[in-house]
């Protein structure tokens, strides 16, 4: 997509572009609200059952969005994908220790319950999930690309720091669970197809894309599964109201702020911004269950920055593209 300043020097022109980009981006959310809103009526229907959810959340993580990262990496190799994915990377690791940081400060006042999960959801978003296929249907391959470069420091701290979050234990850093996530395996076996001189077979590669392109529609009936589950007397909680607040658009804007002083790339920029947009993390409600944490809290903030990303996402492509 190409950004709307660059013909500032032929207004009509210039309108034109901006008013395809606006047509694009409300028909990307259009189809995501209609998807989602799918998944939504499966589960209220019973169809989608909650074992039905881990086992879609399963075959996507597992599956699906493994397939759309190695196929994004399946392209030629430039100098200029080389310096834009160090950008995200750095980025990425700045994004996740500023998220940490807010995380201890910001929620001293809230209660103590509630403290352990917003400090996971502000740490761990959603960003693989929903911002992989956002980022792909924006910037198309190049965001599937850098999207799954983004999601490499957020990964380990999910596992490592995220985690510490609900055990408080020593010694649950895995360094095995981080390098053997299929995500992580992904990228790295993306990027060596992309810098080794070899091709893959064409069936593989369209094996891939076929299985790849199937994330969006199954991430979105999962996230609407999610929404269906909402308790509305802790959606309106302040709590949570305060969390989203911070997930949806103090951290993108800090970002935003940063990117614009350091200069950076464009569509470096972008992707960085719109995923870490991205709400809650499923994994925040998993792991809240499993070891024992406020599990209801976490499906309401779960769900409601979910459903309210959706407004928020093109508010936040309205200010970048």
């Amino acid at each position: 997509m190409k950004m709307c300043r660059g013909e500032t020097g032929l207004p009509y022109k210039g309108a034109r572009l901006f008013m395809a980009d606006l047509g694009s981006q409300i028909h990307l959310v259009g189809k995501l609200f209609i998807l989602m809103s799918a998944g939504f009526l499966l589960r209220r229907k019973g169809i989608l059952t909650e074992a039905g959810k881990q086992q879609l959340t399963d075959l996507i993580i597992d599956l699906v969005l493994p397939c759309s990262i190695v196929s994004s990496f399946l392209t030629e190799l430039t100098v200029k994908q080389i310096r834009q994915a160090l950008a995200v990377f750095l980025l990425s690791i700045g994004t996740q220790l500023f998220s940490c940081l807010l995380g201890y400060i910001a929620y001293r006042r809230c209660r103590e319950e509630h403290r352990t999960v917003m400090q996971y959801g502000t740490v761990c978003s959603n960003s693989g999930i929903l911002g992989t296929p956002i980022a792909e249907g924006l910037f198309g391959a190049e965001g599937t690309y850098l999207a799954a470069i983004f999601l490499i420091p957020l990964r380990v701290v999910m596992w490592t720091l995220g985690l510490s979050f609900f055990t408080r234990k020593a010694g649950t850093f895995s360094l095995k669970r981080i390098v053997t996530h299929p995500c992580i395996a992904a990228v790295g076996i993306g990027s060596l197809l992309m810098v080794l001189p070899v091709s893959l077979p064409s069936l593989a590669v369209d094996c891939l894309h076929t299985i790849g392109v199937c994330n969006t529609a199954l991430a979105m009936l999962l996230i609407g599964g999610i929404a269906a589950d909402m308790d509305l007397r802790l959606v309106l909680h302040p709590d949570t109201w305060y969390f989203t607040a911070i997930r949806l658009l103090l951290l993108p804007l800090a970002v935003f702020l940063i990117c614009g002083v350091l200069g950076t790339d464009p569509l470096v920029r972008n992707v960085t911004v719109i995923l870490t947009a991205m709400p809650a993390g499923s994994t925040t409600s998993i792991l809240a269950l499993k070891y024992g944490g406020d599990a209801p809290f976490a499906s309401a903030c779960t769900a409601l920055t979910t459903v309210l990303s959706l407004l928020a996402v093109p508010v936040w492509c309205a200010v970048l593209l």
